[in-house]
């Protein structure tokens, strides 16, 4: 299981680590963390260090009642980070975190390799066609609404099977676009309830049927701190443990917060399965 990342192929039969790098004041944990050269590049530098295969910059907030954020604003924010951190570190893999077609398309001119759509593609009607003319791996996630409104649709018959026909239908749709390379994120978080993301979690194998790799991205997330009625701040422990939970189910990348000790837990799980 490859994918092609700027003419290098990643191969995901051992699972691999993005590191988040939010340029956002909003994020739900480092929202405004990372607003100098210097810090950037301390940040990118220790997860390169620590293992990540990839380093995931977003600069639209995507958390709950998150505030609308303009195209404009957007690329201010993300286009000279991809510059400042290829200039430093050039071998960096850098996914950008966006659901417009006009970000990410100057992200990957500026040297970004993935494209990582919340919306996969739902909230901007050129996203796929871009995608596929970009010839880059596309990660597309599960969700209901929009950021601001997701939340309020959290009714399902039947969760696992909907989100796996909803893989079926977006996939389909990404294929028709000639998008080769493929991740599809169950959206741990979003247009979901607490009981709803372990529910996901404990089923995690079944979206193994779309015979796509899988994301997870669970690090820090209210799922962990409210259910140990703690912060997201005092989440990493909780995080651990499901991340090795997440391995166990089949996903192949886990986004993460903190390199390190996901790169801990995949060095664990592969000896696991290696006895």
């Amino acid at each position: 299981m490859n994918i092609n990342c700027k003419g290098k192929l990643i191969d995901l039969a051992t699972p691999k680590v993005m590191g988040i790098l939010n340029v956002t004041p909003d994020s739900f944990f480092d929202g405004g963390k990372y607003k100098d050269e210097s810090k950037i590049l301390i940040q990118v530098e220790t997860m390169l260090k620590a293992g990540a295969t990839f380093i995931d910059l977003g600069g639209y907030s995507s958390r709950p009642n998150a505030e609308d954020v303009t195209k404009t604003e957007e690329l201010k924010r993300v286009i000279p980070v991809i510059q400042l951190i290829l200039k430093h570190f050039p071998e960096t893999l850098m996914s950008i975190d966006t659901f417009r077609s006009g970000v990410a398309q100057q992200s990957i001119e500026a040297g970004a390799a993935l494209v990582n759509d919340i919306s996969a593609g739902q909230l901007d009607k050129n996203m796929l066609s871009t995608v596929g003319k970009l010839g880059v791996p596309y990660i597309m996630m599960h969700m209901k609404g929009n950021p601001k409104t997701m939340q309020e649709h959290t009714n399902y018959n039947d969760l696992v099977k909907e989100v796996i026909s909803y893989f079926a239908e977006r996939i389909s749709a990404a294929h028709h676009e000639k998008i080769k390379d493929i991740i599809i994120d169950p959206g741990f978080g979003f247009a979901k309830t607490i009981e709803q993301n372990f529910e996901l979690l404990n089923q995690l194998e079944l979206l193994q049927l779309t015979d796509q790799p899988i994301l997870a991205g669970i690090s820090r997330k209210s799922m962990i701190y409210k259910t140990l009625n703690s912060t997201s701040q005092n989440a990493l422990n909780g995080t651990t443990a499901l991340h090795m939970v997440a391995l166990q189910k089949g996903s192949k990348i886990l986004r993460v917060h903190d390199v390190k000790e996901a790169m801990e837990c995949v060095m664990l799980y592969k000896q696991l399965k290696s006895n």
